[in-house]
């Protein structure tokens, strides 16, 4: 089976949202960083995407998150894309983050909705645009409106699509209606945010996933994609069903995924570190819950494939 799109995506098709490790003193952790980034392109992932909100953005300096992406950078060389979450409230500190994202060696850049301030369309298109025509690095924008509290509407998609450094999206709008009509109407890349739509956004013509839970499970992830790829419907399938308990307990626990996913890194012996606060960490209850769904999912059986195979 031909991939959904035509047209190879911009950041590769299995990307994971990276959490940024901290000493256990909560100083930044940059051999920790390049340790768990090595690991993660080794394990199936085609790019990284740095000091998104799963990589504590809110609560790291500008000046960490430029050594960030440098020492990663340095660790991964070519062998995966550098995207580097710039977004914030503010267009000029956007800006002045997407230029430093570039300079210090960012293959490109993800955009958030500015939020709180809950700006209106026109308003939200101004700071996209500002932005995009700041950097030379092409752009992901992302539509998360659960959290920025503004949407990113599909006919404002539409007009943004135009840019030609804004060739993305990663997608946490949930509405795949929308999703849809903007994907059959530009080439914009989509990656969804949400790991229990991986199969069914890529099924329609999603350019891949940008993933949390890919922190823990990186290559049975990319073996969904992988799977659907090769023309079998019924392996991805399950495999997207044997990761679902997994997804929920990292997602969708009353916990956010970076605290989460650090629970399940530290009791795997991989870099994570500590959260910063206001962050709290997972507690004794929650990480075993996250360990035995890990352990569960790396002792199923492979799915019965289309060709009643097992794979």
């Amino acid at each position: 089976m031909t991939p959904p799109s035509a047209t190879p995506p911009p950041f590769g098709r299995a990307l994971c949202a990276m959490v940024t490790p901290f000493t256990a003193d909560g100083v930044l952790d940059l051999d920790g960083a390049q340790l768990l980034a090595e690991h993660l392109v080794a394990d199936g992932c085609d790019g990284l995407v740095l000091s998104g909100t799963t990589g504590e953005s809110p609560t790291t300096s500008d000046e960490e998150k430029a050594a960030l992406v440098r020492a990663v950078a340095e660790a991964v060389g070519d062998r995966a894309a550098i995207v580097a979450g710039v977004g914030s409230f503010a267009t000029r500190h956007t800006v002045e983050m997407a230029l430093q994202a570039e300079k210090v060696g960012a293959d490109g850049l993800l955009v958030v909705t500015p939020y709180y301030s809950r700006p209106p369309q026109d308003a939200v298109e101004a700071h996209f645009l500002e932005v995009a025509d700041a950097s030379g690095l092409p752009i992901a924008l992302y539509d998360i409106p659960g959290r920025t509290g503004t949407r990113i509407e599909p006919e404002t998609m539409l007009r943004l699509a135009e840019h030609p450094r804004i060739v993305a999206v990663k997608d946490c709008a949930y509405d795949l209606m929308g999703t849809q009509k903007v994907l059959s109407r530009t080439d914009l890349a989509y990656y969804t945010g949400c790991d229990e739509l991986i199969l069914a956004l890529y099924a329609v013509g999603g350019a891949g996933y940008i993933s949390t839970v890919a922190n823990a499970v990186p290559r049975h992830l990319r073996s969904i994609i992988d799977a659907f790829d090769a023309g079998d419907t019924g392996r991805a399938r399950g495999l997207q069903h044997q990761a679902m308990e997994l997804i929920e307990l990292t997602m969708d626990a009353g916990l956010p995924g970076t605290v989460t996913s650090k629970a399940l890194l530290g009791a795997l012996g991989l870099p994570g570190g500590p959260v910063r606060a206001p962050l709290r960490p997972a507690d004794r209850e929650a990480t075993d819950g996250l360990l035995a769904a890990y352990d569960a999912l790396r002792q199923a059986q492979p799915p019965v494939s289309a060709r009643g195979e097992q794979g």
